[in-house]
């Protein structure tokens, strides 16, 4: 297995956890995603449809079934984890999980490109 896959399957499987366990928290911690939401400013009503999004970005992602969609998702992660990282910024300071988010989705993205460039 070439290193380009590998740093693939490891981006992509670590950002997966990052986005499961984002979603997991949106739809079983309400309570505490409210808070945070309303400490950053962002509007409570996209909790539920952001952890949909996440979902469903995941499986556009892992199953391929259209490029456009895959590109979609990752940029959709992009966003993200881009507006995450300033929320904290300017809230909290705490914005290494945001960074690795970043990294993730990047490398994930452009390592893609390169793994399933000849399929």
């Amino acid at each position: 297995m070439s290193t380009t896959k590998i740093f693939y399957y490891l981006s992509t499987g670590l950002l997966s956890l990052l986005m499961l366990f984002s979603a997991f928290n949106y739809f079983f911690n309400y309570e505490a995603i409210e808070g945070f939401f309303r400490i950053f400013g962002y509007p409570t009503y996209l909790i539920y449809p952001l952890g949909i999004a996440k979902v469903l970005g995941l499986i556009a992602i892992w199953t391929r079934l259209s490029p456009l969609l895959k590109e979609w998702a990752y940029a959709g992660f992009f966003f993200d984890v881009l507006l995450a990282f300033a929320a904290h910024y300017t809230t909290d300071g705490a914005i290494v999980p945001s960074l690795v988010g970043l990294v993730l989705v990047l490398v994930s993205r452009f390592t893609e490109a390169r793994v399933f460039a000849s399929v």
